[in-house]
């Protein structure tokens, strides 16, 4: 994407985002409704979704293998791949929540639940002296709430089907 079109993107998902979490489900946390937003925004490109690796380089495309892999690793290693997990999670289970309830088990989007809330509470509980890592208590606040973000990211994933209120989110 060329920069005026991911400055498009940027504030159409951060306008979206926005609208849902604050006016639609009451949820006033700048930061959380910051994160989800960029998050959107950062998984546009499939090469964020699956930009986890193992040490050999291989991809990890399955979240037991990401856990497997987070497991070996320590500090901000660890703590950066257990909240990949969680992003991982939080947007297939809240974007695209139909592609897991299709599962033969029936219980992959529960999996994926499980997954997201715990690996968002063990990257929060993962100390860290870096800046560019997101504050613990805002991974704490995604464990706590995923249920909401879900419901939130399908809210906002319907705006942007629909075109709901989302003619004003491109204007400059």
């Amino acid at each position: 994407m060329d920069h005026d079109t991911d400055l498009a993107v940027n504030r159409y998902f951060s306008g979206i985002a926005e609208a849902t979490f604050q006016s639609q489900l009451g949820i006033v946390d700048p930061p959380l409704v910051d994160y989800v937003s960029d998050l959107l925004i950062r998984f546009v490109h499939n090469d964020v979704v699956h930009r986890a690796r193992g040490v050999s380089g291989r991809r990890l495309l399955s979240v037991p293998e990401m856990v497997i892999e987070a497991s070996s690793r320590l500090g901000d290693a660890r703590r950066e791949l257990h909240q990949h997990i969680g992003d991982f999670t939080l947007f297939w289970a809240g974007v695209y929540p139909e592609a897991l309830k299709q599962s033969d088990d029936g219980e992959k989007f529960e999996t994926y639940r499980s997954f997201g809330k715990r690996a968002y509470r063990m990257a929060s509980e993962i100390e860290s002296a870096r800046e560019d890592l997101p504050p613990a208590g805002l991974l704490e606040r995604l464990s706590d709430r995923f249920d909401l973000c879900c419901y939130g990211l399908r809210e906002v994933r319907r705006m942007w089907e629909t075109g709901d209120g989302s003619d004003h989110l491109l204007i400059s």
